[in-house]
């Protein structure tokens, strides 16, 4: 049988929000609007949840999300900010400071830090590395990319929408990606590095 909801009385929550038993809400949390907290997730504190569902048995570190919903068992934060029509699958990992607009994550896909995925589609298993940016804005209008299962999108890549990538893709640290990916492909597009020895004095020494 589920224990009792724990919640701390520093925290703020709104008269229609629900909470399930074995739930936790810890101090200086903000719960508001139509949010759910199901049995046995844990609301640390500072987070800041609007009209939200939150899975059971996910933890949520100091964050901020809003209009959205994650799944059973996942792990938010700390610092990460889910904005609008966001959706989080079950055993997922959304790490500090990573945002997430109006975009799909499955099962098991972890960003674990420092990315932006806006106005995107991605698959399960996928790993969206550190500095991960999903390039939706073109100055003028938003764009949307799809990317498919098993990928591995290195760090600080940015993939440039309208994009679509397919499953079991693998895109090298340092790539941008601006035209459609098929299947089981590798990605690499960065010039290589040039090393001049006994060069770095000129920039070094303030006097030369």
């Amino acid at each position: 049988m589920d224990c009792m909801k724990t919640i701390h009385p520093y925290s703020l929550i709104d008269d229609q929000v629900i909470i399930e038993d074995g739930a936790t809400v810890e101090a200086f949390a903000v719960l508001k609007g139509n949010t759910i907290v199901k049995a046995n997730a844990v609301i640390e504190s500072h987070s800041y949840i609007v009209n939200s569902v939150i899975g059971s048995g996910t933890v949520v570190r100091a964050s901020r999300i809003t209009d959205s919903s994650i799944g059973d068992n996942a792990t938010i934060g700390p610092f990460a900010h889910i904005r609008q029509n966001s959706v989080v699958g079950d055993n997922c990992r959304i790490g500090d400071y990573v945002e997430l607009k109006n975009s799909l994550i499955g099962t098991n896909t972890k960003a674990s830090h420092l990315a932006y995925v806006g106005d995107a589609e991605v698959g399960k298993d996928c790993n969206i590395g550190c500095g991960v940016i999903f390039v939706n804005y073109d100055g003028r209008l938003k764009h949307r990319t799809k990317v498919g299962d098993n990928c591995f999108l290195g760090c600080n890549s940015n993939l440039i929408a309208p994009l679509s990538i397919g499953n079991k893709c693998f895109v090298a640290c340092g790539c941008t990606v601006d035209g459609d990916v098929p299947d089981g492909s590798f990605v690499i597009g960065r010039s290589r590095a040039t090393v001049k020895p006994d060069y770095a004095h000129k920039y070094l020494n303030k006097e030369e």
